[in-house]
């Protein structure tokens, strides 16, 4: 009998068209090259701001970076293009998803979205070209759900702006050309276009991570940072600024868990295939079949809810709240397929030279950073009951 790839059961090549499907399978190419011959590598040291500007560059020739917004560099692609790459990308591996679209998603979206002219024709050719990385300053070592509590302060002096205070758990800070910093003013939060080589600026890497060792993570610290009046993002005001950039980073998230689940299964399927246990492939046994199938169930259903949120995105008809409902169901159904894949590995499954447990590492960051399990669940709990249980 033939085996079937995971997602061919459903039939679901026909979800997508040409391009989608030509993007796609570019995009797969480049995590083949230029991702899994070193992940295990990465994750074992950690990545290296060399690595990084390299894969940022490489990521650049290929339009990957912020792909989906219109002009300055970009690529213009429509969302499932971008949500198919971010599967791709993290099936290699989530640090180097989080990589694009941190800095597509959130620090280009912010200038694209909310900045000035003048900033956006400063920033967004060199970002998209990966010459340029970027990082997006909102949480804070004492608030992540609760950003609106920021203590974060950007006070005016004359017609200069002044910041103050720390942001924690920023991917890409020490490694970046400019950060983009929510902080609180007199006229409530506003965000801010940070050059990292300005004074008082600093940005110490996190290290002795678990999780996410491919990818850099940075402290940021702002003591006296001195802007012109200019820097701020003149269309951001409150939280609707940066709560929007989270937005567009949470629908690659949707996409890339299912990347990172693929990647468990299609190493399980090899794996239980050519491992014999008392004579016959593990394959072969009802209890390991059982658990296939259950796993297989689950990315299929992930996939086709990543493309329905793809499909309204597109028709601008993507409600925020839908997308909590991706990231909750696809993130931690992708968590539960990789460590039910480490236990039919057995011991095979702790060691790098199978992505399992290193996705699953990956995985238990992807449910925290962009809000919460916790979080998206309140959210989608306030929309069938009118009612506000975050406070």
């Amino acid at each position: 009998m033939t085996a079937l790839n995971p997602l061919q059961l459903l039939g679901v090549d026909h979800l997508l068209d040409d391009e989608e499907k030509a993007i796609q399978e570019t995009v797969r190419r480049f995590v083949d090259d230029q991702v899994r011959p070193h992940v295990a590598e990465w994750y074992e040291h950690e990545l290296d701001a060399d690595t990084v500007r390299q894969l940022a560059r490489e990521a650049g020739k290929l339009g990957l970076l912020g792909m989906h917004l219109e002009g300055y560099g970009c690529a213009g692609t429509n969302a499932v293009s971008y949500g198919l790459a971010c599967l791709e990308l993290e099936a290699g591996d989530s640090g180097v998803r989080s990589l694009v679209s941190v800095q597509g998603s959130l620090a280009m979206f912010a200038i694209w979205k909310f900045g000035s002219e003048e900033q956006k024709q400063r920033w967004l050719p060199g970002m998209a070209s990966g010459e340029l990385i970027g990082c997006f300053g909102l949480t804070e070592p004492d608030f992540g759900s609760n950003p609106s509590a920021m203590r974060t302060r950007a006070r005016r002096d004359g017609s200069d702006w002044v910041l103050d205070g720390t942001k924690m758990w920023i991917t890409n800070g020490t490694v970046s050309d400019v950060a983009i910093v929510w902080a609180q003013t007199d006229d409530g939060i506003r965000g801010f276009v940070v050059p990292t080589d300005t004074p008082g600026f600093s940005a110490p890497s996190i290290s002795k991570k678990l999780s996410l060792r491919a990818s850099v993570t940075s402290e940021l610290v702002l003591d006296g940072v001195r802007l012109p009046a200019d820097a701020v993002l003149p269309e951001a005001s409150g939280l609707r600024g940066p709560l929007s950039c989270l937005n567009e980073a949470r629908f690659g998230i949707v996409f890339g868990a299912v990347g990172a689940a693929r990647d468990c299964l299609h190493a399980t399927l090899e794996y239980a295939r050519d491992r014999e246990v008392f004579g016959k492939p593990l394959s072969s046994f009802q209890l390991t079949q059982a658990k296939l199938a259950d796993m297989t169930l689950e990315l299929q259903k992930g996939f086709l809810l990543a493309m329905h949120l793809g499909r309204l995105k597109d028709d601008e008809r993507l409600d925020p709240r839908q997308v909590s409902m991706g990231k909750l169901n696809n993130v931690r159904e992708a968590l539960g397929i990789a460590r039910e894949c480490r236990t039919i590995l057995a011991a095979s499954g702790i060691t790098l030279e199978y992505p399992v447990l290193r996705h699953a590492n990956n995985l238990e960051s992807v449910l925290t950073y962009e809000g919460t399990s916790e979080i998206h669940q309140l959210v989608i709990g306030q929309a069938l009951t009118g009612e506000s249980a975050f406070a």
